[in-house]
């Protein structure tokens, strides 16, 4: 299988490294950086191009990894190519690659990633979806190549998954963000948090997050409520973050 990949951040890279691993060709690497091209296309023992004048346009597969903004744009370059067009997006509507002659669909990864960071894509679970039948089964045999965690999901599931996601990984990451810069002011090594966090994480594994909930706003103890909120007195905005998730606690545990 010949893969174009369209992209050379986070999501493209560990895609395209890990299809090069199971045996697909990847053909060249798009991007608007000549640099951040030549990179991937080194890992992958691709093409590096800037120019859509240069495009491959007989892949079997083009593979659209770049911030959501730009996918239509990408997609109207790809009106000629005779593979299939597969965005990976978890917010981006499938219809933005209408026109694509020979089909179109979408492997949303529902993982973070980082360049720097392994990512074991076997344990990731890839959400996709196809304008029509015949290209969903091609689509979810070249998912299969990666990952054995298939399923679909329709772009309103997927929207669903994405904002779910955020709550989960990107909001929790920013607190965890917070609650560093918390310690940090008072002397305090974030390192003593990170035991927490794993346990945290552990739990929700073989429980439902709320039946794990733990904490003052829970067990509604408003005396170590009041005295939480008195210490971020001299910083507004995390005070309103504190009241406003300890009143949602509350509320899903009256």
């Amino acid at each position: 299988m010949k893969i174009v990949c369209i992209g050379s951040g986070n999501v493209a890279t560990h895609l395209a490294i890990a299809f090069k691993r199971v045996g697909a060709e990847l053909v060249q690497v798009w991007s608007r950086e000549r640099k951040s091209a030549e990179i991937l296309a080194a890992l992958t023992k691709a093409k590096a191009i800037t120019d859509w004048k240069e495009l491959d346009l007989n892949a079997d597969c083009y593979l659209i990894a770049v911030k959501d903004d730009a996918i239509a744009e990408v997609a109207a370059h790809l009106k000629d190519v005779s593979g299939i067009v597969i965005h990976t997006s978890g917010a981006t509507d499938i219809k933005v690659l209408v026109g694509s002659p020979a089909g179109y669909g979408v492997i949303y990864p529902l993982q973070t990633f980082s360049k720097t960071k392994a990512v074991d894509l076997t344990q990731v679970p890839l959400c996709i979806e196809a304008d029509q039948p015949e290209v969903l089964e091609k689509i979810s045999a070249i998912a299969h190549l990666i990952s054995p965690m298939v399923s679909e999901a329709s772009s309103e599931q997927r929207r669903v998954l994405h904002l779910a996601a955020v709550f989960a990984c990107n909001f929790s990451n920013h607190l965890y963000a917070l609650s560093s810069q918390l310690l940090e002011k008072h002397q305090l090594k974030f390192d003593l948090l990170k035991p927490l966090i794993l346990e945290t994480a552990q739990k929700i594994q073989s429980s439902l997050p709320a039946d794990v909930q733990t904490g003052p706003a829970v067990r509604n103890d408003q005396e170590t409520l009041k005295n939480h909120m008195a210490l971020l007195s001299g910083s507004p905005e995390l005070l309103h973050i504190y009241e406003v998730l300890s009143d949602s606690i509350k509320k899903m545990h009256p």
